[in-house]
């Protein structure tokens, strides 16, 4: 199975880019993505484009236009789920969960702790809870978890680790804790795994050329339970491809 996962910083604007070519040259099993910024009807006239998938799509309800998820799944799922059944945290569309025959798969849009680290008491609240659900889920069938989790957890996650710790959302010693209890909990970063020592990022900020650059951060993730990381064949970056601030991370694995 060949699983994608992106962050496209709005639907209808990637839309209009060379977004269909690229998941056609894809060709994922399964296309998970963040921040679709759009309403459930507007994200699924969308993605009408992509023929041969099953949609299941997550929006915000507190705020229109911002945040939100999507699963398209060539195979039907058994079942799928929305949020985490946390009212705190299921006012922003974040999370959806497809349940296969033989796993999990949780697609999540984490919270960004925000200017001046005001949410930053939050995000800690999402990730304690989130790695909850996590392991609530691993106890029935192992979970292939990927998304945006806005946070670098290593100095080699980020072009400049000394000039954003504990300065900026997403490189704070308290978001690289919760993501840190994630992992302990029982889960694999499976591109490290496969690339301990390579540098590469798959989010650059759009203000300050970073692109251009590589001034960039790697805060895109497939993690997978350690129960099937020998099943796991490769884990990938697709820094080829444009269209959003952030690029496609993948996973190959015979499930």
């Amino acid at each position: 199975m060949h699983l994608v996962n992106w962050n496209v910083n709005g639907i209808r604007s990637i839309i209009k880019k060379d977004f269909l070519k690229d998941v056609k040259e894809m060709d994922p099993d399964i296309l998970c993505f963040q921040e679709t910024k759009a309403a459930v009807e507007e994200v699924r006239s969308a993605l009408e484009l992509l023929p041969g998938y099953h949609v299941y799509i997550n929006s915000s309800k507190a705020r229109k236009g911002y945040s939100g998820t999507a699963i398209l799944s060539k195979e039907e799922p058994i079942q799928v789920t929305y949020d985490m059944g946390l009212e705190e945290h299921d006012q922003e569309g974040r999370v959806i969960t497809a349940e296969y025959p033989t796993f999990f798969l949780v697609t999540v849009y984490t919270p960004n702790s925000g200017e001046g680290l005001a949410r930053l008491d939050y995000r800690e609240r999402w990730d304690k809870e989130f790695t909850e659900y996590l392991n609530w889920l691993t106890r029935r069938k192992p979970v292939i978890a990927c998304g945006d989790f806005n946070v670098a957890h290593q100095a080699i996650d980020i072009a400049r680790p000394k000039e954003n710790y504990n300065k900026s959302a997403g490189y704070t010693q308290r978001e690289i804790d919760g993501f840190t209890r994630l992992l302990e909990s029982g889960f694999i970063d499976t591109f490290r795994r496969f690339y301990p020592e390579e540098v590469k990022y798959t989010y650059w900020n759009y203000l300050f050329n970073a692109r251009a650059k590589n001034t960039g951060w790697r805060i895109d993730y497939f993690l997978v339970s350690e129960s099937i990381i020998d099943k796991v064949k490769d884990a990938a970056i697709y820094n080829q491809y444009l269209g959003s601030d952030h690029c496609p991370v993948a996973l190959r694995i015979e499930l």
